[in-house]
């Protein structure tokens, strides 16, 4: 049996699969957590990825690795390979003023991109970290993206070897920094230097090189273990559930996030869809809300119960929680892009205050703002089939039977998995056979569908 590893570095943790390159049946996992807040040393995912590492057993056995991670976030490098100051992460929204201030300059970023940029874009952290920190942007030799770094040191690059032209990055994820052109899958050297005030073309300042899906990095350090290119976390989830067009991705994870496949890139000037690039050749056009999992979260603590008691608590409600109505954005949102709002709670009466109705109400929230971006997509001629729910609230019953009154298509639970690693395992297992992997997928719910209109009715009465 050959085998392949995947990882997932995540906001949270750092999660590792290593599963049979035939038939991506799983072989061993390992798991290692990850700092909270918005920014983190990168050296704290470099210990948790091998601490993931030996948990699953090591690598002495593995013919082929990739790395799939968080999106957006800026890790920046001296001359010397060294880490200049903790990278800002995707959820990290102090460059909003920034954001607004690149799209007034380029009017037409999102054709030149595929994305108009918001707060968790790269773009906008370089030119807060130019306005702001101008001592650190004078220093950056490099700026590379959370996946890039992981590959690059796993491949035994970092302060102690520090050869900046052995940073590479995918399409995907270049595609998130906001200053890349997935079309022509080249960076654009006039938005790079209008966020940093530096230029990759004059001023020296390196950028990964793109690496094709199917093509190897390099190697592990003193090893033959192949190092796939690796992929943003949404398009290694989208590559591991083996999305195709037609197929719609809802994951709620720490954000919420809307994909689907596409063969086009769709630009969206107003910036709610961004124009990703995909981890198999194509385009990833996909809308992000900060607020998700970590909704229910807050609910179930207020009301003092655990998940599956949060979703019995939901059930007892009839849909549309009897006019309660929870705007969740506890964290600001993204999409829409309201980097200081707060969340609010709508309908309140005697009769529908109550514990159940406050449970279904923030499951049907959740659900109302990601549907929001499944409408979005649709406006840029996207179409769904069915909807994939992803993340691990989807395995709460309470969840799936609710997406299915709140999406007007049909909804498919997979199997609980990592499918970002596994997506960067697919990666690796492409790298060995020349051709992509065709793994099958198992389900474990198709709720009925039983759209009630009713639930987004009132969620759009509020969010006018």
């Amino acid at each position: 049996m050959t085998l392949v590893a995947g990882i997932d570095s995540s906001t949270q943790s750092c999660k590792i699969v290593i599963v049979d390159a035939a038939t991506g049946a799983l072989v061993r996992t390992g798991r290692a957590s990850h700092p909270a807040g918005t920014e983190v040393d990168p050296n704290a995912w470099w210990v948790a990825l091998n601490e993931a590492i030996t948990e699953a057993g090591g690598l002495d056995d593995v013919s082929a690795i990739s790395v799939g991670g968080q999106q957006h976030g800026m890790v920046v490098l001296d001359a010397a390979g060294r880490v200049i100051r903790p990278a800002l992460l995707w959820n990290d929204t102090r460059s909003a003023a920034a954001a607004a201030a690149l799209i007034a300059e380029f009017p037409d970023v999102a054709d030149r991109t595929g994305s108009a940029p918001v707060a968790s874009f790269t773009s906008t952290k370089l030119r807060w970290l130019r306005e702001n920190e101008p001592e650190n942007a004078a220093r950056v030799a490099a700026v590379c993206l959370p996946h890039d770094w992981l590959t690059w040191r796993l491949r035994g690059f970092g302060p102690e070897n520090p050869d900046l032209f052995q940073l590479t990055t995918d399409r995907s994820d270049a595609s998130g920094t906001g200053y890349f052109n997935s079309v022509t899958n080249e960076y654009d050297d006039e938005v790079f230097s209008a966020a940093l005030g530096r230029s990759f073309t004059t001023d020296d300042v390196v950028l990964p090189r793109i690496i094709a899906p199917g093509e190897s990095a390099g190697t592990i350090a003193g090893t033959t273990t192949a190092v796939a290119c690796g992929a943003g976390d949404n398009a290694g989830a989208a590559l591991g559930l083996g999305a195709r067009p037609g197929d719609a991705v809802v994951s709620i994870g720490t954000s919420g996030t809307v994909f689907a496949v596409a063969s086009e890139q769709l630009p969206d000037p107003t910036g709610t869809v961004a124009g990703f690039a995909d981890a198999s050749g194509n385009f990833l056009p996909l809308v992000a809300t900060l607020n998700a999992a970590r909704v229910l979260d807050s609910t179930a603590a207020l009301l003092g119960v655990d998940y599956d008691e949060l979703g019995a608590l939901a059930l007892e409600a009839a849909p549309g929680a009897g006019g309660l109505v929870l705007q969740p954005y506890f964290e600001g949102e993204r999409t829409p892009n309201l980097p200081d709002a707060t969340a609010t709670l709508f309908g309140m009466t005697l009769a529908s205050t109550t514990r159940p109705a406050l449970a279904r109400a923030a499951i049907e929230g959740l659900l109302c703002g990601l549907a929001d971006g499944l409408d979005a997509l649709a406006r840029q001629g996207v179409s769904a089939d069915r909807i994939l729910l992803i993340g691990g609230a989807a395995q709460n019953s309470a969840v799936s039977t609710i997406a299915s009154q709140v999406f007007a298509v049909p909804v498919v639970v997979p199997e609980p998995g990592e499918y970002v690693a596994l997506g960067a395992a697919a990666q690796a297992a492409w790298v060995l056979a020349g051709a992509r992997p065709d793994w099958s997928i198992a389900t474990v719910a198709e709720p009925a569908s039983d759209h009630c209109p009713i639930i987004r009715e009132q969620y759009a009465r509020y969010s006018a």
